[in-house]
C-alpha cells in the first residue's frame, strides 16, 4: 500500500486525480529480475522514457514518490493553461464592445467555478499519466522514494530493483529565495497556487519570468489587483527587449503594476495582510498584499537519491551533471528533464527522454546528443511570445553577423481583423544568406506559428524558400511568409532590376 497523498481542496476532482497518479491502494509488484531500465521520477521525462523503452520491448521499472505526471500535469502546464483560457474568455467578454458586441453589465468572474473547471479538466487528463495506464503498458510501477544502493541496484519501498541502466528524472521544484519573514507570513508557488478556492483581493508576484508573467496577467484578468516585482529592467529577461515590451504593455493595459530593478528585502504579517518591503534604486517602499506568489526559478530534486554513493556528480542549484549524451558521471546512470537541463520545459524533457532511450538501449548506434536539439519555447501571455534559435543578444555575444527581417503584426490582415495588431515577427538569418538562425514572434498565436520556423531551422529550409510556401489567407502566420518576401526583395538589387526590365522589354 502506498502512503496517502492529499491534494487540496479534497473535492471529487482532486480525489480522482490522486486515484490516478498516486493511488492509495496501489500494490507495488515483485521485482522482475534485472531491468533494462529503472526510471526514477514519473514526470514528463520519466514517463516518456519508460513508455518509449517498454514499447521497444525493454523490461522497465518506473518509480514515483509523489504524483505521477510531475509538474506539467499537477502544478504547471495543465492547470495554468486552464486558468489562462478562463482569463482570456473574461478578457474577450470585457473587450467585446470593440467588436460591436454589447454585453449588458460586462463580465463577472466566479473564481470558485474557474478553479473547479481547472480541477475537473486536470483530473480527466490525469488518466494518461496514471499508474494503471503505465502498468497496462507492461511497466512495473513502484510508488515510493527510490534510492541508489550501488551501481546496479535501487531500493524502493523495501524492495531492491536490479538494473542494467538507470535514469534519473526526478525533476525540479519551485525555488524559495531566502527572504526574511517570507515563511512566517506565508506565500504561494506554482505548487500551491492552484489549490486556491477564493481569489485573493491583492496578489504580489515576485519574478517576471514565464510563470510569473502568465499568472500575473491571469489573476489580474480574473479580478485580483496584481503587482509584479522583478530584479531586471524588463519582464522575460531571456527575450529580446522590444518583444518583451509588447507583452509588458499588454499586461499593463490589463492593470498589472510593475516594479522593475527591485528586490524584496523582507516580509512581515500585519493585520491579516502581508507587508512586503521592496528596495528599488536604493530606496525602500512597502507594498501591502493579501497573497504572495514566488516565481523566481526552479531547484533540482537531488535529495534522498544517494547520488554521492554511486559517483553521480550534482550541484544543488544546477542539478545532476550530464554530458552531451545525457550520461552522468556514472556510466550506468543517465538523467533527463528538469533535474539536469537548462531549459526546463515539458517539450525539452520529452525530447531528451527520446535521446536517453536511444543511448541506453542501443549503445551500438550513433549517440543522440542534447546539443543537436533545436528548442523552441513559448510564454502563454496574451499576446503570446515564442522563440527559437538565436536571439539578437545571443548573436551579439557570440560575434555572429546576422540580417534581421521584422514584420509588424499590424501589417498582417488577419491580426488586424482579430484586433490583435500588437506584436511582431523577427527572423534572424546568417548575414548575406537566407539560413535561419533564430526567430521571435509576439502574436495571439505565436506558440502555434513558431513551429514552422523550428521546422525550417531543423530541416535547413532557407527563408527565401518560405516565401514560396502558400499560406491560407487570412492567417496570422502569414507574417512568416511576409518575412520570406522581405528577404526575396533584398535580392532585387538595382542591377538585377535593370536586367529584369531589359528582359521584359525585349519581349514586347
Amino acid at each position: 500500500m502506498s502512503e496517502n497523498v492529499i491534494v487540496e481542496p479534497q473535492d471529487e476532482f482532486n480525489q480522482e486525480l490522486v486515484a490516478h497518479v498516486h493511488p492509495a491502494d496501489w500494490q507495488n509488484p515483485a521485482p522482475a529480475g534485472r531491468y533494462n531500465l529503472v526510471v526514477i521520477g514519473a514526470g514528463t521525462a520519466g514517463l516518456v522514457t519508460a513508455a518509449g523503452a517498454a514499447g521497444l520491448g525493454a523490461k522497465v521499472a518506473l518509480i514515483e514518490r509523489h504524483l505521477m505526471g510531475g509538474d506539467c500535469l499537477n502544478y504547471g502546464c495543465v492547470p495554468s493553461k486552464a486558468l489562462i483560457s478562463a482569463a482570456k474568455a473574461c478578457a474577450h467578454v470585457r473587450g467585446a464592445g470593440e467588436f460591436g458586441v454589447r454585453v449588458p453589465g460586462g463580465a463577472t468572474v466566479d473564481f470558485g467555478a474557474v478553479m473547479e473547471r481547472m480541477r475537473r479538466l486536470r483530473a480527466g487528463i490525469s488518466r494518461h499519466d496514471s499508474a494503471a495506464r503505465f502498468k497496462e503498458l507492461g511497466i512495473d510501477v513502484y510508488i515510493g522514494g527510490g534510492k541508489f544502493l550501488d551501481n546496479n541496484t535501487i531500493e524502493v519501498a523495501g524492495r531492491q530493483l536490479k538494473f542494467k541502466k538507470a535514469v534519473i528524472a526526478t525533476g525540479a521544484r519551485a525555488f524559495t529565495p531566502p527572504i526574511p519573514g517570507l515563511e512566517e507570513a506565508g506565500f504561494h508557488t506554482n505548487e500551491s497556487i492552484f489549490s486556491l478556492t477564493e481569489r485573493p483581493k491583492r496578489l504580489l508576484v515576485v519574478g517576471a519570468g514565464p510563470i510569473g508573467c502568465e499568472l500575473a496577467q491571469t489573476f489580474r484578468r480574473l479580478g485580483a489587483q496584481v503587482t509584479q516585482v522583478e530584479m531586471a529592467p524588463q519582464i522575460l529577461p531571456r527575450e529580446d527587449q522590444d518583444a518583451a515590451e509588447i507583452v509588458a504593455k499588454a499586461m499593463a493595459r490589463d492593470g498589472v503594476n510593475f516594479i522593475f530593478n527591485a528586490r524584496v528585502k523582507r516580509v512581515e504579517a500585519a493585520d491579516g495582510a502581508k507587508r512586503v518591503h521592496i528596495e528599488r534604486d536604493g530606496q525602500e517602499e512597502i507594498v501591502e498584499t493579501d497573497a504572495i506568489l514566488i516565481g523566481v526559478g526552479r531547484a533540482p530534486n537531488v535529495g534522498g537519491l544517494n547520488l554521492n554513493g554511486v559517483g553521480v556528480d550534482f550541484d544543488e542549484r544546477a542539478g545532476v551533471k550530464v554530458d552531451d549524451t545525457l550520461r552522468t558521471t556514472n556510466p550506468s546512470i543517465y538523467a533527463c528533464g528538469d533535474i539536469c537541463q537548462l531549459y526546463k520545459f515539458t517539450h525539452t524533457a520529452d525530447a531528451a527522454a527520446r535521446i536517453v532511450i536511444q543511448n541506453t538501449l542501443f549503445p551500438f548506434l550513433p549517440k543522440g546528443k542534447l546539443s543537436a536539439l533545436t528548442i523552441p519555447w513559448c510564454t502563454f501571455t496574451d499576446p503570446e511570445i515564442a522563440h527559437v534559435g538565436l536571439a539578437e543578444h545571443d548573436a551579439r555575444a557570440q560575434g555572429i553577423a546576422i540580417d534581421t527581417f521584422t514584420i509588424a503584426m499590424n501589417t498582417v490582415d488577419r491580426a488586424i481583423l482579430d484586433g490583435s495588431e500588437d506584436g511582431l515577427l523577427k527572423v534572424h538569418v546568417k548575414k548575406g544568406t537566407d539560413k535561419i538562425l533564430g526567430a521571435t514572434m509576439v502574436s495571439a498565436h505565436a506558440g502555434e506559428s513558431i513551429s514552422e520556423l523550428t521546422l525550417a531551422i531543423t530541416q535547413k529550409i532557407g527563408l527565401g524558400k518560405i516565401s514560396g510556401v502558400i499560406h491560407p489567407y487570412p492567417v496570422q502566420a502569414e507574417a512568416i511568409k511576409k518575412a520570406g518576401d522581405a528577404f526575396k526583395r533584398t535580392k532585387l538589387t538595382p542591377f538585377v532590376a535593370k536586367v529584369f526590365k531589359w528582359l521584359i522589354g525585349i519581349q514586347r
